[in-house]
């Protein structure tokens, strides 16, 4: 999540008040069913320091970030903060319980990887050698200390995004009792129904025609998180190939939907349970199935 920054901007829309600002390289909203500027202002201020904090707190693109520090220690001891090993510790437990499939050392997969809707899909030479530096179980986490072998990294994208919104959306709730709704590029959270108890309508993307839509839903409480190829794939001879790349080979899932949505209490379940139900592949509706999960798939 590279940073960036464009100005925010507060407008109208119905009977919401929309603070929109652009982060982690995907616009972002705060909508507040008021016709308050001043509080609305007050609230997407409060969203979008929040999304920024995180941003730089965690972003592989910073040196200076959390995980920045962790990736250049060359295999020294980091002591990390709190809210850093909580974090970590999730990760560890979402690696057990996935059995290696979500496994936040995988990103150095990206060097040879780039998801630019091209047709460059890497020679299988410059991906094996990268398994070697894939695994946590190889990585040294004793909390607070860290340490990763040489040439490993960790990348907290899988996470950050989602934590992002649940942790926005906390501290709108601590400014106002009215209706919210934060959205970071689809992964959003909402605090309870509207005023009249009437659902948010959000709309599933197509993942065929950027800008329409796939499905209309209702939330009234928790959160909602997609993921999916729409936006990062290659395709050459008539293969697509997904950017959602399973650790253990280094390659692309075989046979995943193009875009998994599912429903949760918090946008870091919701966005976890989407991410492991697309690591799945053609078991992608049977392990949603199993887990219970108010989910949707497009193939």
């Amino acid at each position: 999540m590279p940073a960036s920054a464009t100005a925010s901007q507060l407008s109208q829309s119905g009977r919401d008040m929309v603070y929109a600002f652009h982060a982690m390289a995907t616009p972002c909203e705060a909508r507040v069913e008021t016709d308050d500027a001043a509080l609305a202002g007050q609230v997407g201020c409060a969203v979008e320091a929040e999304a920024r904090r995180i941003e730089s707190k965690f972003s592989r693109y910073r040196s200076d970030s959390v995980v920045g520090q962790i990736n250049l220690a060359e295999g020294r001891l980091i002591a990390v903060d709190p809210e850093t090993a909580h974090l970590l510790d999730f990760a560890a437990r979402c690696f057990d319980l996935s059995d290696g499939l979500f496994d936040i050392t995988s990103g150095v997969l990206r060097r040879a990887w780039r998801f630019d809707g091209s047709d460059r899909v890497p020679d299988p030479s410059t991906v094996e050698p990268l398994r070697a530096l894939i695994g946590w179980d190889k990585v040294t986490w004793q909390p607070p200390m860290i340490s990763l072998p040489a040439g490993m990294e960790i990348d907290l994208g899988g996470l950050a995004k989602e934590y992002a919104v649940d942790k926005a959306l906390a501290a709108a709730r601590s400014l106002t009792p009215m209706p919210l709704l934060v959205n970071f590029g689809g992964d959003l959270a909402v605090s309870g129904p509207r005023t009249d108890g009437i659902a948010w309508n959000v709309a599933i993307a197509s993942v065929d025609r950027e800008g329409d839509m796939a499905g209309l839903l209702e939330l009234t409480s928790g959160a909602l998180a997609t993921s999916g190829d729409a936006q990062r794939f290659l395709q050459r001879d008539g293969v697509r190939y997904s950017h959602i790349l399973d650790p253990r080979t280094g390659w692309p899932v075989r046979n995943a939907p193009r875009s998994v949505t599912v429903a949760a209490s918090s946008c870091v379940e919701a966005g976890l349970t989407a991410t492991l139900a697309m690591l799945q592949g053609k078991r992608a509706e049977i392990f949603l199935k199993r887990e219970g999960a108010r989910a949707w798939c497009i193939r």
